[in-house]
């Protein structure tokens, strides 16, 4: 497995599919059994569905985005993307600003996932 392609898949897969709110075609970056941690007091999203579902409810107020992700840093199995987006939410205008951290397997999937991110009101 190249680390660096499948990163790089990773943030262009998320990249388009936050963009369109296409859920299915982003959870078919996850291995069946993948445990993502949306933030680090929240409870782990535990399989591809589960991962999925967070998706769906993430993007169910969201409207309108436009979705940066950066250029991977790659170590060994495990890749950090920054993202930023800008949004409107219930109306409200926000900018979302994080990083993934993605460990991959030899397939390129990703096992564990754990997002940072933090949101401001207004696009920045």
């Amino acid at each position: 497995m190249n680390t660096r392609a499948a990163a790089q898949r990773f943030a262009d897969t998320w990249q388009h599919g936050w963009t369109h709110h296409d859920t299915d075609h982003i959870a078919t970056l996850y291995h069946h059994d993948a445990v993502h941690t949306s933030m680090p007091f929240r409870p782990p999203h535990r399989g591809r569905s589960a991962i999925a579902d967070y998706i769906r409810w993430s993007f169910s107020t969201e409207t309108a985005p436009h979705v940066t992700f950066a250029t991977p840093i790659v170590d060994g199995d495990q890749a950090v993307i920054e993202f930023r987006v800008h949004a409107i939410d219930e109306g409200t205008p926000i900018t979302l600003a994080g990083c993934v951290i993605a460990r991959f397997d030899s397939d390129g999937l990703a096992v564990q996932t754990r997002d940072y991110w933090h949101t401001t009101q207004g696009h920045e």
